[in-house]
């Protein structure tokens, strides 16, 4: 043994020995409750995370949904305007002002991700159409939109409103 181990040795006495295992189990209690706080941070964490990501969710479905009850009350307006440019007097100045609303109003659509569902022609599909009449036609085929009796619209490819349109039997 090395000098200094003899000392130690000669120092040690039964209440040092005693002294030295409380305060290993002290040490070893204190590990235990770190490992345990910091398991208990690192869940908390990820918990705060997840519902963070959550939340961000949830705030841009309910902001994606506002938009969308928004853009369904200005359709009618859309649906009027061209109606009025389908139905208006020959070499009418205001029509021309009509013309160009509208064409704003189309691009600010656009502009938004808001489509016209494709209706004409195209195979009945009771998601993307609201069929108000159906009538025998010897040009189509049965089940066939034959007339777009109201433009439907979606916004990101979630339906906004149905076409109404008229099917062929």
């Amino acid at each position: 043994m090395t000098k200094r181990k003899q000392d130690q040795a000669q120092h040690e006495t039964p209440e040092t020995v005693q002294q030295m295992e409380t305060l290993q189990a002290q040490l070893a209690e204190a590990e235990t409750k770190k490992q345990e706080y910091l398991d208990a941070l690192q869940r908390e964490r990820a918990d705060f995370t997840n519902y963070r990501r959550r939340m961000e969710a949830e705030n841009r479905q309910v902001s994606a949904w506002a938009a969308d009850e928004t853009i369904k009350k200005l359709l009618p307006v859309l649906d009027d305007l061209e109606r009025a440019l389908a139905n208006r007097p020959a070499e009418d100045k205001w029509a021309g002002g009509v013309e160009l609303v509208l064409r704003k109003f189309q691009a600010i659509l656009e502009k938004e991700n808001i489509t016209r569902i494709p209706a004409e022609g195209q195979p009945f599909d009771p998601n993307q159409h609201e069929a108000i009449l159906q009538e025998p036609s010897e040009e189509h085929e049965s089940g066939t939109v034959i007339a777009v009796l109201q433009q439907g619209y979606t916004h990101n490819e979630r339906v906004l409103r149905p076409a109404l349109v008229k099917v062929a039997q």
